[in-house]
């Protein structure tokens, strides 16, 4: 299949997408054809052999290409696009020669192009073509298939200074993207360039030499800054790129936020005049708008009859507003623009610029030994005789975004370009909007904004909206709030104000009214009425503070007053009261206190982005105990006391008399033993264990073989492991514990089904408040049952927890876990999980247009970290009940945590055994030897066993020698 016919299907699925611009009618593209060369002296033709060396722009590597000494074998060719004119060619000639005099000028200075050893580039190299303002999608087909393909051009340069925004952009992505599909690199300069789409655009093989969208959002963004203009709306229409607009706007807000800190109120897109009401209802005094010049006068005429676009709003906008420097009529004065010069003039300079980065491009190209075998020649053909796509674009394309060209101007920054292909430094001029001669209205440059420098930002005297001298403020003029409240610690607490003066101090917060108006009117002076307690007091807490701080950063004043009736705000009898009441009626403009977020609630007013998380808790208090009369028992487990009383100590008894009556030294497997004075038996052996267990000072008879001896020492060993981790672990047990009831939450059955507990427990809350509603909703039997036992402050509660008339007070968690750490003497705590998880949050009316405001100020308070500081220093406290936990008692010993001590002794019992086997052996068949061959008795050193048998024997013998002769 043919190109031609490729890229048919893909200018068709392209224009499907461009279908909203509407391309006009079919308008043929000028071809005029440069075929003329000058001389070598005019600098229009490029033929120097020179040798490598440094050249302009940069370090350059010896080309490693094969060439031949002579004429250059390949003709280098390039497209261009510029506008159609009739009398612009002769400037459109004079700036292609003008590039080829600059480069071969920096080529005899330095010797170093060294691709012109193996292309010819000439002035007759660059084959433009004029394009008129909408080309129809054949033209543009026709452009790039006869005049471009058939050249084999390595690069396009495309030179657009139109403005009409809509028609000529589509024509120009349609372009742009034709191009890209056959991989040939683009080098672009066109005016309209913002209303492109980057996502299309970046798809393509694209470098854009003209300012950005990114660099007019920098721009207008530093006019906000250097005016202290925090906060801004965004305004755009349907037009192409305006999502990209409003990206670009929220990365660069991001990437200031270290030195200026910017709000974004509102983000609008007008798809219909009455989306603008949104604009006016917000707080909103400087807006950045974007859209073509059609369209802003249609928003701006919108928005003067909504009355924002007075002298108290700022109105900036980008180059498609602009389009010229005359501006109709129902453009407001002193609007402010950023704008790039758009001139013929301006459009021939940059020719010269895109021709030196296309030879830069092709130098880096040649100078790569990685490109030898490479080429620059396209061989592209839309009648089916080459390739679809050049395969060596892409890579062509890297090197020209990688140039480094010095501009024509010395004072500005080289030309450079980003990943992207975005020119890297950009010039943008600040435009005023100013009465001109008679009716009309005219864009005046008053300064110039700067991408390379960090304050790059150069602005004269402004005109002003309302033809004023001084800027706006950028924010609503201080508006008052009127703010409902009920106390509660740590978020409102209440102190008297000074006696004298009626203020409160510094550290005592705000004077907040307790009464309304009609309450004081009594009183014949202010000072009067504000050093009564009664209708006066000085509100301090969490929820103060966190409230000077949104009227510091929104600009408002505020009336504080306590809710009439004292209460949080439920349905009751159909009708609300409370807090919730005073919004509903609309009788204050928010509520300001640790009012919790609920389903109900929800639904007739507005609330916040919370501000803090809690749910419903439990707080109970401890009682002092007694010790357990089983506490000597606890340090081992059951397994392990059954392991010492029926193993360990029959095991050991047994094994000691079982030795001793076959050790051959003892009873030698006999009923009576050798010994006369020898009384040693098994109830003995028995209280040998114990006393030698317990370490007891009385009277025990030691067994006289050597294995059973042995066999008491391992006992002794035992026990002396034994007592000391006894010892060791019966102080845990043996202390005074603190219990309380340790529910696990308000689903606890002894909580939830009072009655199936007996005795009842006695528990309560606050009436009227989130907590009672979501029990009545959740657990009618347990807010019946609790009535009788609520409490009319969360304080009184715990008054009653304190005086044990409560045996648990459920309330706020967040709330509880402040107030028991205030108490002095850590008898209060709680217990078990939150329930119901919610979160505290200011309160507005239905439709409020501060919610949005506020809930701005929210996030930015949580990512800078001012909650989590007013929180640490709001919720502290002396006592800490987390370190009375009674769980956190020592648990009993286990039997394996108890094992090396029974190893001790199963192990003293082998080699018990062992030594009882060696002891035989000694006495039937060593003890006689040794009796013979120790005359001197040395072995009694060692051992007095063998002399005390030997002895034994004798006095036995005597004895019965002296029986025989006295019954003789």
């Amino acid at each position: 299949m043919s190109l031609r016919l490729s890229l048919i299907r893909v200018a068709v699925a392209i224009l499907l997408l461009l279908l909203c611009y509407g391309c006009g009618s079919v308008d043929s593209l000028s071809s005029v054809t440069v075929v003329r060369s000058g001389d070598d002296s005019g600098g229009t033709r490029w033929k120097h052999r020179g040798t490598s060396g440094v050249g302009v722009g940069g370090s350059r590597t010896t080309s490693h290409h094969r060439h031949v000494v002579g004429q250059p074998d390949m003709d280098l060719n390039v497209g261009m696009l510029v506008p159609k004119t009739s009398f612009g060619v002769r400037g459109y000639l004079r700036a292609i020669h003008d590039a080829m005099h600059g480069i071969n000028k920096a080529y005899k200075k330095n010797h170093t192009m060294n691709f012109s050893k193996l292309y010819e580039f000439e002035a007759q190299n660059v084959r433009y073509r004029m394009m008129s303002l909408t080309p129809s999608p054949t033209a543009i087909l026709d452009s790039l298939c006869k005049e471009f393909l058939t050249m084999n051009v390595s690069a396009i340069l495309y030179l657009m200074n139109y403005e009409k925004y809509g028609r000529s952009t589509a024509s120009a992505q349609y372009f742009l993207q034709l191009a890209g599909y056959l991989g040939i690199p683009v080098i672009a300069w066109n005016a309209d360039n913002s209303g492109l789409e980057r996502r299309a655009s970046r798809s393509s093989l694209q470098l854009q030499l003209a300012p950005s969208l990114e660099h007019q959002t920098a721009a207008m963004l530093s006019i906000l800054e250097r005016y202290k203009w925090h906060q801004f709306s965004v305004v755009t229409s349907q037009i192409a790129g305006h999502d990209d607009f409003i990206q670009a706007v929220r990365e660069r807000v991001a990437d200031m936020q270290d030195r200026f800190k910017f709000t974004i109120i509102k983000s609008v897109l007008v798809t219909k005049i009455s989306d603008l009401q949104e604009l006016a209802d917000s707080e909103s005094r400087v807006v950045l708008l974007y859209c073509t010049r059609e369209e802003a006068l249609r928003i701006l005429q919108s928005a003067r009859s909504l009355g924002i676009t007075g002298e108290n709003y700022v109105w900036v906008v980008t180059q498609s507003v602009m389009e010229n420097l005359q501006a109709p009529q129902l453009f407001p004065v002193g609007m402010l623009g950023v704008h790039f010069d758009t001139s013929s003039e301006s459009l021939v300079r940059e020719i010269t610029t895109a021709i030196r980065v296309f030879a830069y491009g092709v130098e880096d190209f040649v100078n790569d030994p990685a490109n030898i075998n490479e080429t620059l020649t396209t061989q592209l053909s839309c009648e089916g005789d080459g390739e679809s796509r050049w395969a060596t674009g892409e890579k062509f394309y890297k090197y020209l975004r990688n140039v480094s060209v010095e501009h024509v101007e010395p004072a500005k920054p080289k030309v450079e370009f980003t990943a992207d292909g975005v020119l890297k430094s950009a010039e943008l001029k600040i435009m005023n909007l100013r009465p001109g001669v008679g009716n009309s209205l005219v864009w005046e440059e008053i300064g110039v904004w700067k991408s390379w420098e960090r304050e790059g930002l150069y602005i004269k005297d402004i005109v002003w909206p309302g033809d004023s001298h001084t800027p706006p403020q950028g924010v609503p003029e201080k508006f008052n709030l009127r703010i409902t409240f009920l106390e509660e610690a740590p978020y409102i607490t209440l102190a008297p104000p000074d006696p004298i003066t009626g203020k409160c101090s510094m550290n005592r917060g705000v004077l907040c009214r307790m009464a309304r108006d009609n309450s004081s009117s009594s009183h014949r002076t202010d000072s009067e009425a504000h050093r009564n307690g009664s209708y006066f007091q000085c509100c301090s807490g969490f929820c103060i503070d966190l409230l000077e701080k949104f009227a510091e950063d929104l600009g408002f004043t505020y009336e504080l007053s306590r809710v009439e009736d004292g209460k949080w705000g439920t349905l009751e009898n159909g009708k609300w009261n409370g807090l919730i009441s005073e919004l509903v009626n609309r009788k204050t403009d928010m509520v300001m206190t640790s009012l919790m977020i609920n389903s109900d609630r929800e639904a007739v007013v507005d609330f916040s982005l919370p501000f803090m998380e809690t749910g419903i808790s439990i707080a109970v208090t401890k009682r002092t105990g007694i010790i357990s009369p089983t506490a000597f028992l606890e340090p081992f487990d059951t397994a392990s006391w059954m392991m010492v009383g029926v193993v360990a100590i029959q095991a050991a008894t047994f094994s000691i008399f079982a030795f001793e009556w076959m050790s051959p030294s003892g009873f030698d497997m006999k009923s009576v033993s050798q010994a006369p004075n020898h009384r040693f038996s098994l109830f003995r052996t028995y209280w040998l264990i114990w006393a030698v267990l317990f370490q007891a000072a009385v009277q025990v008879d030691i067994p006289r073989g050597i294995t059973s001896r042995f066999m008491t020492n391992i006992w002794a060993m035992f026990a002396v492991v034994f007592l000391a981790i006894y010892t060791a672990n019966l102080a845990a047990f043996m202390i005074t514990r603190e219990e309380y009831y340790d529910f696990m939450g308000i689903d606890d059955y002894r909580l939830s089904k009072p009655h199936s507990h007996k005795p009842m427990f006695k528990f309560g809350t606050v009436p009227h408040s989130h907590i009672d509603s979501t029990i009545h909703k959740y657990f009618p039997e347990m807010f019946n049952y609790m009535k009788s036992f609520n409490r009319n402050t969360v304080t009184d509660g715990l008054n009653s927890l304190l005086t044990a008339e409560l045996d648990a007070f459920i309330y706020d968690g967040t709330v509880l876990d402040y107030l028991v750490t205030q108490d002095d003497d850590c008898r209060l705590l709680t217990v078990g999980s939150w329930y119901a998880k919610t979160g505290y949050a200011i309160a507005f009316q239905r439709n409020s247009k501060y919610v949005q405001m506020f809930n701005k100020r929210l996030l930015d308070f949580r990512e800078n970290g001012d909650l989590e500081r007013l929180q640490r220093f709001w919720m502290t406290g002396t006592c800490k009940p987390d370190d009375h936990d009674q769980n956190a008692t020592s648990d009993p010993l286990a039997l394996e945590q108890f094992l090396s001590a029974f190893l001790l002794l199963m192990g003293g019992t082998l080699l018990a055994a062992l030594i009882l086997l060696l002891e035989c052996l000694y006495f039937n068949f060593f003890r006689k030897k040794l009796a013979k061959t120790d005359q001197g008795g040395c072995c009694a050193l060692i051992s007095l066993v063998r002399n005390t048998i030997i002895l034994c024997n004798k006095i036995v013998n005597y004895l019965y020698k002296i029986c025989n002769k006295y019954y003789s």
